[in-house]
């Protein structure tokens, strides 16, 4: 009897152990996991629910579905031109050239160094109603005295929508913010890989397409990912020139009907919406990219 009462008697601090140690990981992964993720699903859930339900939301979500439209329209053209200027820039501060590369440099620094509502202003009201536009109208109006265009060309009576000027003024801060990643990412590339390709034979063009461009891309992708996120929260900017998006239409609504608070719930909803998909999206990303530089290192 006293030997079947030891053994037990032996193991129960292992047992107290074990049952601490588990103790310990389900506090730790309680401490670790995002309360604030839950509070913002159910927060979204509650307010999804009114929008289905009510009335009043019902008839400010359908005023804001022009203006999602616009939003996104906006947001990747931008970007998309955003993406050529920034990798265009980055190569030109990278140049050996002396004229090109700092002329990039004050680009980029000029750039950064402007709040983004004051680009906007300034390429709205002054750039393209100021210089642009009166420019392409006296080319047209010359052309038309050659001969080379008909009196009724549209070069002369040329105008620029507000939302082509909003895209511009966006694709041209945030191309200066793309070309410090894309900069930072091709420098992080190991100067043994371009010397390892030229004594290859490859010349720089294919040395930098084939072999120093594709890792670039994959390193700089999470912040890239980061700044399209950042220019859909900015894109609400254009509604201080009038451009009929998400803010511009629900301050529109608004003022309209008086329902501040609803009406503002519903756009705040929106963008949260919009913003958490793409984060988790880049999140997504950056733990694939991770997983496959872990894979190529064992390898």
């Amino acid at each position: 009897m006293t030997s079947d009462i030891e053994p037990l008697a032996e193991r129960s601090p292992l047992r107290q152990q074990t049952t601490r140690s588990l103790q310990g990981q389900t506090t730790d992964r309680l401490a670790e996991f995002p309360w604030w993720g839950l509070a913002i699903i159910l927060a979204g859930i509650f307010l999804l629910y009114r929008i289905l339900t009510n009335e009043t939301y019902n008839s400010i979500i359908t005023t804001l579905v022009e203006g999602m439209r616009l939003t996104a329209v906006a947001t990747l053209s931008a970007y998309f031109f955003a993406l050529i200027l920034g990798l265009t820039t980055a190569l030109a501060q990278l140049s050996k050239n002396v004229v090109v590369r700092n002329l990039a440099q004050l680009y980029v620094q000029i750039i950064r160094g402007v709040p983004i509502l004051v680009q906007i202003f300034y390429w709205a009201i002054v750039i393209f109603p100021l210089i642009l536009v009166p420019s392409i109208n006296k080319a047209g109006e010359w052309l038309a005295g050659q001969g080379i265009l008909g009196p009724d060309n549209y070069l002369a009576e040329f105008r620029v929508d507000l939302i082509v000027r909003g895209i511009v003024a966006l694709a041209f801060s945030y191309g200066a913010f793309s070309s410090e990643i894309f900069r930072a990412g091709i420098q992080s590339i190991e100067k043994g890989q371009r010397e390892a390709a030229l004594a290859l034979g490859l010349t720089w063009f294919q040395s930098f397409r084939l072999i120093i461009l594709p890792q670039a891309l994959r390193r700089v992708l999470p912040p890239l990912g980061n700044d399209f996120i950042a220019m859909l929260k900015e894109s609400s900017l254009l509604s201080a020139i009038g451009v009929g998006e998400i803010t511009q239409l629900g301050k529109k609504y608004a003022a309209a009907s008086f329902l501040f608070p609803q009406t503002y719930n519903t756009v705040a909803f929106l963008y949260l919406s919009m913003t958490l998909v793409l984060s988790m999206g880049v999140k997504y990303m950056e733990s694939r990219l991770k997983t496959d530089r872990k894979k190529a290192s064992s390898q």
